[in-house]
């Protein structure tokens, strides 16, 4: 049964404060595990199912706060969404190059996929005159990543500090076609670029130096674009003008959201989880790898495809005996960065358990997520006693020594107050996470599983 007064939430306003307090005896981690759906997944079902003729239904989307950023933009421009749950939403498409232009200004909340992903929407959309925005952590992240090549294909935008920054103004025109050589291995900047190709008469290219997730190379295939792959070069190209037909989209349990419970079950001993129904796409395995590589124990059962994605259900357990520390430590850069990204702040708690020290590097694009991910975690770890120091584009984490609780905080990333949630977990005393209300961006029912796992 659930452990009482482990895990506290002051949902107090304007901010929540989560406090986690393992007791002086072993806290054991049990239990079977369903993770939200998959945010990367659920963004483009969304806005395929919107560009498409006919009807899209959705399985498994994610309810987090990012997807309804993307079904409100979607529909201020005509399309018809019903509202989103996790069992059947059915997006009536609008056409390509049938958006309508919006009344308003298009609010991308706190989503980079949206914003981003979305740009390239609106600047093929010839004839029609838009305006996005989003919250203030949005408004400071980086835009010239996909403004710069937009405007390679003649996409006329403008915005602050020449269009680097929302909020941005979009002029839909006739695109030309592009072969563009990214500088950086991105999923964001590559589906950017394929949305704007799908109206764009020719070839449309994006060369990266590493393969990025594939979640839209996949998914614009299912709907019917000339689209084919070059793996030996890192290559995708899109052949337009084309049409999208709706699908049947079943959305598989996010592997990001999965990361945090892989940690946990690494971290704390005597832990034994299933994680169900998880993507494991090998462009997003690099988690899988990186634990494995550090010497957690994971096995991948159920193995299956669901509507075109790999998926399984992941049992990880603690794997320490003894005195012997359950992880090894290891150096993480290269090709995979791009295939865990977004897991690094958890990783980042499991190197402090790891034998060793772990460098994290070619990682520079934490500090431009939600927050500047390198240095809150490094301050907020520091906090609990780990040593980890940053460097330009990671950290170096030395492990084995033991955390104690602190007053922590977000920074309103909600991958910050998850993986400091696991952090706390096998931490000494209390810990207290204010602005814990960010994990509703990508995981609304972190606290309750949180809460669900923890037994006596």
């Amino acid at each position: 049964m659930p452990l009482p007064n482990v895990i506290s939430l002051n949902a107090s306003e304007p901010h929540h404060a989560l406090t986690i307090a393992p007791p002086p005896t072993e806290l054991v981690l049990n239990g079977r595990i369903r993770v939200p759906g998959d945010k990367s997944i659920s963004h483009r079902a969304l806005m395929l199912g919107a560009l498409a003729e006919g009807e899209t239904t959705i399985a498994g989307l994610l309810l987090g706060e990012d997807p309804h950023s993307t079904a409100a933009c979607f529909r201020a421009m005509g399309a018809k969404i019903s509202a989103l749950n996790t069992e059947h939403v059915t997006v009536q498409g609008i056409g390509l190059g049938r958006l309508l232009e919006p009344e308003d200004v298009l609010n991308a909340g706190n989503s980079g996929t949206t914003l981003r992903l979305m740009l390239g929407v609106l600047a093929s959309q010839p004839g029609c005159f838009f305006t996005v925005t989003g919250d203030s952590s949005l408004r400071s992240r980086p835009m010239s990543r996909v403004v710069q090549p937009l405007r390679q294909m003649g996409a006329e935008l403008w915005g602050r500090k020449d269009a680097a920054f929302a909020p941005l103004a979009v002029q839909g025109t006739t695109l030309r076609p592009l072969h563009y050589h990214s500088p950086i291995a991105s999923a964001q900047v590559k589906s950017c670029l394929l949305l704007a190709g799908l109206m764009t008469e020719g070839e449309t290219t994006i060369t990266e130096p590493a393969l990025s997730r594939d979640h839209s190379e996949r998914m614009l295939k299912a709907f019917g674009a000339n689209l084919t792959v070059d793996p030996d070069t890192h290559s995708v190209t899109v052949t337009g003008p084309t049409k999208l037909n709706g699908q049947a989209v079943v959305v598989p349990g996010d592997i990001s959201s999965a990361a945090f419970w892989l940690v946990a079950g690494a971290i704390v001993p005597g832990a034994d989880l299933t994680i169900e129904n998880v993507g494991v796409n090998p462009t997003r395995t690099g988690v899988l790898e990186a634990l494995t590589l550090m010497g957690a124990d994971i096995t991948q059962e159920k193995q299956r495809l669901v509507a075109g994605e790999p998926v399984a259900d992941l049992r990880v357990r603690y794997a320490g005996t003894g005195d012997r520390p359950p992880l090894r430590a290891c150096t993480l850069a290269g090709d995979i960065i791009p295939r865990l990204i977004d897991e690094i702040p958890v990783l980042a708690v499991a190197a402090t358990f790891a034998e060793g020290t772990t460098v994290i590097q070619d990682a520079a694009e934490l500090r431009v997520k939600e927050s500047d991910r390198i240095t809150v975690m490094a301050n907020q770890l520091n906090q609990m006693g780990a040593r980890i120091t940053e460097q330009p584009d990671g950290m170096e984490i030395v492990g084995g020594t033991p955390l104690t609780g602190a007053t922590v905080d977000s920074y309103t990333d909600h991958r910050i107050a998850m993986s400091l949630a696991i952090a706390a977990l096998a931490a000494t005393g209390t810990t207290t996470i204010h602005r814990a209300e960010a994990v509703a961006v990508s995981y609304p029912d972190f606290v309750t599983t949180l809460e669900q796992i923890c037994l006596t």
